[in-house]
């Protein structure tokens, strides 16, 4: 089985991965402290067991879950035995309390040897594990982000440096504004701003001088107003 760990604690992502590599049955290939590198990993890779931390402060383990359009099927590891309910929530195929030891880390790698690779429980999980209809891959330090540009709130850029704010996190990566606009649909993202674009879906109120876009707002520059005044009586 072609396994990932994710853990923010590096000592217990260690531990984890460890295991795997040291079990015969099993393939590690990845291993995560950064939740929104595992995402961006599970969303473009096929997997059929993820190890997954559910206590990481940026994006819990949860979250993440939910974020995915194909889930594949899950070992919890938590210090908290608070969460074992809800992670039935996920079909998971077990829930380790750390530390892990090695013979309870077996048992749960021989549970899931007898799932299905496409678990049950939740009708989005029986889909076929397809790419967003609309994505663009950026670059993120030595990492290398797909995000689905529904998934797009707007983008903020600061000189040669742009961020993307989503659904799932914020992805900063090298790369002028004028230059990702042409990676976006125009039917659905506009420049308001020498700073700014906006994702058109996600406008939720329009004023003169600034919009609102998940809960903020985001100026108009003046050289923009009567074009963004045209797309908008137009949608």
């Amino acid at each position: 089985m072609r396994c990932i760990a994710v853990d923010d604690e590096p000592f217990a992502l260690e531990l984890i991965a460890g295991y795997i590599r040291k079990t015969p049955s099993l393939q590690c290939v990845g291993e995560f402290t950064n939740p929104f590198e595992a995402m961006a990993f599970l969303v473009s890779t096929s997997v059929d067991l993820v190890f997954l931390d559910i206590n990481m402060p940026e994006l819990s383990g949860m979250e993440l879950l939910k974020s995915l359009p194909v889930i594949p099927n899950i070992v919890f590891t938590t210090a908290y035995s608070e969460f074992g309910a809800e992670s039935y929530e996920f079909n998971a195929v077990d829930f380790l309390l750390k530390p892990v030891k090695y013979e309870r880390f077996l048992k749960a790698v021989n549970k899931a040897s007898s799932y299905p690779l496409t678990p049950k429980g939740s009708t989005a999980l029986a889909q076929p594990v397809e790419m967003p209809s609309e994505s663009i891959l950026v670059k993120s330090g030595t990492k290398k982000f797909r995000i689905a540009t529904d998934d797009i709130f707007y983008i903020e850029g600061a000189g040669n440096y742009i961020t993307f704010h989503t659904k799932t996190g914020k992805i900063t990566t090298l790369l002028p504004l004028n230059d990702v606009l042409k990676m976006l649909s125009s039917a659905s993202f506009v420049r308001i701003h020498k700073s700014y674009i906006v994702s058109l879906k996600h406008v939720g109120v329009v004023e003169r001088a600034s919009v609102i876009v998940h809960n903020r707002p985001i100026p108009i520059g003046i050289t923009y107003r009567e074009q963004f005044s045209k797309i908008i009586q137009s949608s």
